[in-house]
C-alpha cells in the first residue's frame, strides 16, 4: 500500500540535507512546500527565534477526507527535523538491504526515517483517496539538544486528540509508552586564585573541591527508573594559577516525578552542604528539560497503533524508555503521544544504519494507523 521506491528516493534525498540543530531552515522550507502541496495548512511558530535558530516548528493541519469523517478524533504524527553532528555532506550507501553512511558522518535516519514515513502516509491518503479523520503533522526543531523545539512549541496551534512521535530504534511494531523526565543541573564552585608557584597556600583550588565532592556524589543508576550523570566539568584558567572556579554540569532522569525531584534535590544538597568543608562558595541551579510520562497500555493511542500493527503482521512490543523525546512535551501539553519505532540503529554515531525493510514498514505502520483511525466512532 506504499510506494517503496518513492520512500527510498525521498529518504536518500532528505539525509543529504544538512540540518544541524538551530539551522533547520533548508529542510524546513522543503517540508513546508511539500506539506502545502499535499493539502495542508502550515503554520511556523516562533520557537526558532526564541532559541536563536533560523527556523520554527512546523504545524500542519489536514482536514478529514469528507464530511462523514470530520468529527473523528484528530490524530497527530510528529518527527523532528534536526540531526546530531556531523550531518553535512552525508553520502548514503545501500548494501544488502541496509542503508548507512560512508563512515565519515551520521546517516540521519534519526529522524529522517520518521519524516519520510509521514510524508508517504500523506501521499497515499491523497492518491488513493482513503477515508481519514482530521490530522495534525508536527515537524519540530532543536530536538537533539534537549527537545527544546517542542518545549517552545506554540501550543495554541495544537489541537490533536492523541498522537505518535516516529522517533526511536527497533522494528516497527515496537512502541514506547513510558519515558523519564530530565533536569539539568549547573554546579558552580567559587574558590580563590593564587600564583601556583609563588603562593599556592594562599589560594583555594575549586577543581580540587569539585573532585572531593564528586567522589561521593550521586552518580549512575539509582534504581530501575532513575539515573543521574555528571557529564561535563570546566575549571581553572592556567597551570600556574590556583583554579578559582569550577563548573560541573549534571543531569538527573526518572520515569517517576517524585523520584526525579528527589534525586535532583539530593545532588543540590550534596554540593551545597559540602561547601563548608571545602571552604568554597557553591551554588546549584536546576533547569527542567521535560517531565516524565506514562500512558495506560489500553489508551486509545496504543490500542489504535496495536490494531494497525496487527493488521500488518508486525510483532507488537511495548517498551519503557530511558531517554526523552518530543513525546514528553506533547504528553505534558495534554496530547497523549506514543513513540513509534522506525528502524534507526546506532543513532548519534557514524555507524548509524537502517534496514530498508524497516524504512518501508514504518511508512506502512503510520499509514495503517490513520486508515484504522477512520473506523473510530
Amino acid at each position: 500500500m506504499i510506494n517503496e521506491q518513492r520512500v527510498l528516493d525521498e529518504f536518500l534525498e532528505l539525509v543529504k540535507i544538512r540540518c544541524s540543530t538551530h539551522d533547520e531552515r533548508e529542510i524546513g522550507d522543503l517540508l513546508t512546500m511539500r506539506l502545502t502541496e499535499l493539502g495542508g495548512t502550515v503554520h511556523e511558530d516562533t520557537a526558532g527565534e526564541k532559541l536563536g535558530g533560523n527556523c520554527g516548528n512546523l504545524i500542519a493541519d489536514f482536514p478529514a477526507s469528507d464530511e462523514a469523517h470530520k468529527d473523528l478524533p484528530t490524530i497527530m504524527l510528529t518527527a523532528h527535523m534536526d540531526c546530531v553532528e556531523p550531518c553535512g555532506n552525508v553520502q548514503p550507501i545501500r548494501e544488502n538491504g541496509i542503508i548507512r553512511s560512508d563512515g565519515t558522518t551520521i546517516l540521519g535516519g534519526d529522524d529522517k526515517a520518521g519524516v519520510t514515513a509521514i510524508l508517504e502516509t500523506l501521499r497515499q491518503l491523497r492518491e488513493q483517496k482513503l477515508p481519514h479523520g482530521p490530522l495534525q503533522i508536527v515537524f519540530t526543531i532543536a530536538e537533539e539538544n534537549g527537545v527544546h523545539g517542542s518545549q517552545n512549541l506554540d501550543t495554541s496551534l495544537l489541537h490533536a486528540d492523541f498522537g505518535y512521535t516516529l522517533d526511536t530504534h527497533n522494528h516497527p511494531g515496537c512502541m514506547t509508552f513510558m519515558a523519564p523526565g530530565k533536569n539539568q543541573l549547573h554546579i558552580h564552585i567559587q574558590g580563590k586564585a593564587a600564583h601556583a608557584g609563588v603562593a599556592p597556600e594562599t589560594g583555594n583550588n575549586a577543581i580540587i573541591a569539585a573532585g572531593k565532592l564528586l567522589a561521593s556524589a550521586p552518580q549512575g543508576r539509582i534504581d530501575e527508573e532513575t539515573t543521574c550523570n555528571a557529564g561535563k566539568i570546566i575549571g581553572g584558567s592556567a597551570t600556574n594559577v590556583v583554579a578559582d572556579t569550577c563548573d560541573i554540569y549534571y543531569e538527573s532522569r526518572s520515569r517517576n516525578k517524585a523520584k526525579l525531584d528527589q534525586i535532583t534535590q539530593a545532588i543540590v544538597d550534596h554540593f551545597t552542604e559540602g561547601a563548608k568543608a571545602t571552604g568554597c562558595q557553591i551554588t546549584a541551579d536546576v533547569s527542567p528539560d521535560y517531565g516524565p510520562y506514562e500512558l495506560a497500555k489500553d489508551c486509545p493511542a496504543i490500542k489504535l497503533a496495536s490494531k494497525a500493527a496487527q493488521k500488518l503482521g508486525f510483532p507488537i512490543k511495548l517498551e519503557e524508555s530511558g531517554g526523552g523525546s518530543d513525546a514528553n512535551h506533547f504528553n505534558t501539553y495534554g496530547v497523549p503521544t506514543v513513540v513509534l519505532a522506525v528502524g534507526m540503529e546506532n543513532c548519534h554515531t557514524k555507524e548509524e544504519y537502517i534496514e530498508e525493510k524497516d524504512l518501508y514498514d514504518a511508512a506502512r505502520w503510520a499509514l495503517q494507523i490513520v486508515v484504522e483511525g477512520a473506523k473510530l466512532k
